[in-house]
């Protein structure tokens, strides 16, 4: 065992692909998920420290899983808050959207059923199709014709998974075509909402309920640890697929619950939004002024790749682990915290900077960063 474990870790060295835990104090933030500075914020930050603790028994733990000594009223006026923002019939808390997306599709579909996956879905909804008993298959990237071949093919109960933001690309998922092909094919829709939630919609609701098509989707997983600032996740869907995962999902029957400090941070955080809606804006244009000024400055070359996105998520395609880390820690050097996302987390050869534009970001940080860019190229 111990050989095997030291052979794998030498592979990847040889990869250039080894992760390793890091901090980079002092750098300006071009690589979190706080996509609107929720995270930051002292005003934020009081307002959970001005919640009522006075009649509560459980300070600082839930003291165990929501079916025995963990369930709290807090905890359900939450869920009812959260289905009302979601514009969902129910909603039910999980400790983070990996765990959300593995419970909820490692155990809905069943033998005999298909889950059909976008090929760019985050790992956690790969390893839910891994675990359930269902058939599985990936169609190519947002490829609805590829969808829609392996939707005529496939049998027993028919589930699409897909993400409305994409983590890697920052590209969006084409809602319309998908909603089509499921309705000819009788297939229920998933969406991992992670990083569109608090970006979009009312109150930040997510991209789905921003175009007004929630209705058309079976379940919609919503995280709390990117534009949110905070910690958390819930899965919003009718109240018969909440009592269900209630009943039948591991990772939920099975986890101590969030603690109180968590549920009253999440529900500060859509207060605090809903009092800011603003911030969409703000981030709406700062990804329009990095847009505009990377194309004037840099553009496309043999050298890089810059995706086409209009969200926070900025990726530019530096082939090569090694090239790639070698421009990021020049980057580093320079002030700016901006990481490397290497094979094999993204394909060989599609090795990519990940930027990550915020509301926090100031148009001379974006001037600068731009600037070092252009001249490391």
């Amino acid at each position: 065992m111990t050989d095997h474990i030291s052979q794998k870790q030498q592979d990847r060295d040889k990869a250039g692909s080894t992760r390793e835990l890091t901090t980079h104090k002092g750098l300006v933030d071009f690589v979190s998920n706080d996509y609107l500075g929720l995270s930051r914020s002292k005003r934020l930050f009081d307002q959970i420290r001005g919640y009522d603790y006075q009649h509560e028994v459980n300070l600082n733990g839930s003291t165990g899983s929501r079916l025995l000594a963990g369930n709290s009223d807090t905890a359900t006026r939450l869920e009812s808050k959260l289905a009302k923002i979601f514009k969902s019939e129910a909603a039910l808390l999980f400790n983070s959207g990996y765990v959300a997306n593995l419970a909820l599709i490692s155990c809905v579909p069943q033998r005999g059923d298909t889950i059909i996956y976008d090929n760019l879905a985050h790992v956690c909804l790969k390893e839910g199709a891994f675990l359930s008993k269902a058939n599985r298959f990936s169609f190519r990237h947002n490829d609805c014709d590829d969808l829609g071949a392996k939707l005529k093919s496939a049998s027993g109960n028919k589930y699409v998974v897909i993400e409305s933001v994409y983590s890697m690309d920052g590209d969006l998922a084409p809602f319309g075509d998908i909603i089509e092909l499921a309705a000819r094919y009788d297939a229920k829709i998933i969406v991992d909402e992670a990083h569109s939630t608090g970006l979009y919609g009312e109150s930040g609701a997510g991209k789905l309920c921003a175009l007004g098509l929630e209705e058309h989707i079976f379940a919609r997983v919503h995280t709390f640890g990117k534009a949110m600032g905070v910690h958390g996740a819930c899965i919003g869907g009718s109240k018969q697929l909440i009592d269900y995962l209630t009943n039948f999902a591991r990772p939920f029957i099975y986890t101590t619950a969030l603690p109180l400090h968590s549920l009253f941070s999440i529900d500060a955080a859509f207060d605090y939004l809903s009092e800011n809606i603003n911030l969409q804006k703000e981030s709406k244009d700062k990804i329009f002024y990095f847009n505009s000024l990377f194309n004037q400055k840099i553009g496309n070359s043999t050298a890089i790749h810059k995706l086409d996105s209009q969200t926070p998520i900025q990726p530019i395609v530096v082939p090569g682990n090694e090239k790639v880390k070698k421009m990021a820690k020049s980057l580093q050097k320079s002030g700016f915290d901006v990481r490397a996302i290497l094979s094999p987390t993204v394909k060989e050869g599609a090795e990519r900077l990940r930027i990550s534009i915020h509301t926090h970001n100031s148009h001379e940080e974006i001037d600068e960063l731009i600037n070092q860019l252009a001249s490391i190229i």
